[in-house]
């Protein structure tokens, strides 16, 4: 399994817990925009070299991110315009994002012992 692999796992868990959520806005892996694909891969890398341990840091992490590239707050998520709605202060989101940070970091937990390069 590689960094990739494990991006993939958490991107899909991720999409399928907004389809939970009524949210159809997430592609799937594969059709997934560049951008997304590659906050997917930092948010991995991130966890595995131990400078993110929470979902709230990972939040951080993201939000970090997406400011450097351009994205901006927006009451709904426009890729076109670079705007997201959870642009905000980790404590600022729903429960349920919140809940969604704290699945990601928790996957890549439970995978990281099988990533190519980490195994004893």
């Amino acid at each position: 399994m590689t960094v990739t692999d494990v991006a993939r796992v958490c991107h899909e868990a991720n999409r399928a817990y907004y389809l939970s959520l009524g949210d159809e806005s997430q592609a799937a892996w594969q059709y997934a925009p560049d951008w997304q694909q590659q906050a997917a891969l930092s948010g991995v890398r991130a966890i595995l070299a131990g400078m993110v341990t929470t979902g709230e840091q990972a939040h951080q992490a993201w939000v970090d991110e997406q400011t450097r590239d351009g994205w901006i707050y927006g009451a709904y998520k426009d890729p076109e315009a670079k705007r997201h709605p959870h642009l905000v202060p980790y404590d600022q989101l729903m429960p349920e994002i919140r809940a969604k940070d704290e699945l990601f970091v928790a996957i890549v937990r439970a995978l990281e012992f099988i990533v190519v390069g980490l195994i004893p």
